[in-house]
């Protein structure tokens, strides 16, 4: 059985995310579709919006075979070190082909891009050190550089999100010499960032999200989604009274700050520069987590690096234990089709990690951190859900569709 690989969020599920799905088995002419999926926080330093295993329910209707845990040591990261640890999953369980979501759509342009900057890797570097010495985040100082740098044809526009994490996949795969083939679906119709809908059919995960924390119905999604998403995400907010987003946790996040000194601060992953001091003098002016981060920003601080330090503050996420996790542990298992057991049957002893379903048949400091992020998670939710969502994260078997 050929499997190809896609790496996601599902923050929440969509029918970009469905073409996408279609699209990648069409092009890897593949049997199954294996995804790698973000746990409760999220690459841009969220929080998702519902539970890891309420997306795993959504991404199997969507029809997807197999969804492995992206580990909270790679999920709340830099592009980088997120593409690193989703490529290594999906070649450690046996992809034979990744396929992702760009603006590009070109498979080419990035596989050129990659060999051109690494062919001037010396010069690609020192511009990008030079431009965040003037002050540049490094998002912006990469982008400078590839628009000095590359001004012939056949190079991928790298100013774009969904190019910049598809470039990253392509590095992952060719640095490390992985025998995985490569391929991109063009994003259709809705732009990463776009917060309105201006479709009749596909609409961003940014402008779903937005009508649904500000709107009074769900209703108004259901174009977008899937009739298993929209019945997710009524069950959810019925169950748990509650969808995730920062706002929910501004209080804990203030409460740790509280407690916190200059030198504690700087022990957080991330947490460099001296921004520890512009945090702490900052916590008590704000209300809110908008207003927070927003008088954190700055030139060289992104809004989203700013939000992955305050997750890893929140979850008292120390450098040490970061950097002691650099290379995937293991492959948890989330859900499966019928299709999918049957892959693992076939390969499980070709896997390159152990395939975990149980908390309590692995240990490691890798699920040290994806449990001490779960229990997190959970604080946003009242206190009687509180315990519901913990629980299913020790005794929620692998959800198993037929």
């Amino acid at each position: 059985m050929k499997a190809v690989g896609i790496i996601v969020e599902y923050n929440p599920f969509h029918n970009g995310h469905l073409h996408h799905i279609q699209k990648a088995k069409e092009l890897s002419n593949a049997d199954i579709v294996i995804a790698v999926m973000s746990g409760p926080f999220l690459q841009r330093g969220e929080p998702a919006l519902l539970s890891k295993w309420h997306r795993a329910e959504m991404a199997l209707s969507g029809g997807v075979d197999l969804v492995i845990e992206l580990p909270y040591a790679f999920s709340s990261q830099h592009a980088t070190i997120f593409a690193q640890g989703a490529v290594q999953l999906l070649d450690s369980i046996g992809c034979d082909a990744i396929c992702f979501g760009s603006e590009s759509g070109d498979i080419h342009e990035f596989i050129h891009t990659y060999y051109l900057l690494n062919k001037n890797k010396n010069t690609f570097n020192t511009s990008i050190k030079k431009h965040m010495q003037a002050g540049s985040s490094y998002p912006k100082a990469m982008a400078a550089t590839f628009t000095e740098m590359t001004s012939m044809e056949d190079v991928v526009d790298l100013t774009l999100p969904n190019n910049i994490l598809g470039f990253e996949y392509v590095k992952a795969v060719l640095s490390q010499g992985l025998s995985i083939e490569l391929h991109t679906v063009q994003r259709i119709k809705a732009g990463y960032h776009d917060t309105d809908f201006t479709s009749d059919t596909i609409a961003s995960a940014t402008s779903i999200r937005k009508e649904i924390m500000e709107g009074n119905s769900l209703e108004p999604i259901s174009p977008y989604v899937n009739a298993v998403t929209l019945k997710i995400l009524e069950e959810y907010k019925q169950r748990f009274a509650i969808f995730h987003e920062w706002e929910k946790y501004w209080p804990y996040l203030k409460f740790r700050l509280m407690q916190m000194t200059s030198t504690e601060l700087q022990t957080i992953y991330e947490v460099e520069e001296g921004i520890e001091n512009r945090i702490l003098s900052s916590y008590e002016k704000a209300s809110s987590f908008h207003e927070f981060i927003s008088l954190l920003k700055t030139k060289r601080y992104t809004w989203t690096r700013l939000q992955r330090i305050c997750v890893h503050i929140l979850t008292n996420t120390k450098k040490e234990e970061m950097n002691a996790n650099n290379t995937p542990a293991y492959l948890r298992l989330l859900g499966s089709s019928k299709q999918g057991r049957a892959y693992l049957k076939e390969r499980k002893k070709a896997l390159k990690l152990p395939l975990i379903s149980k908390l309590s048949s692995f240990q490691h400091s890798q699920i040290d951190l994806d449990v001490r992020a779960a229990s997190i998670y959970t604080v946003a939710a009242q206190a009687p859900h509180q315990k519901t969502l913990l629980a299913m994260e020790y005794s929620q078997p692998p959800i198993m569709k037929d």
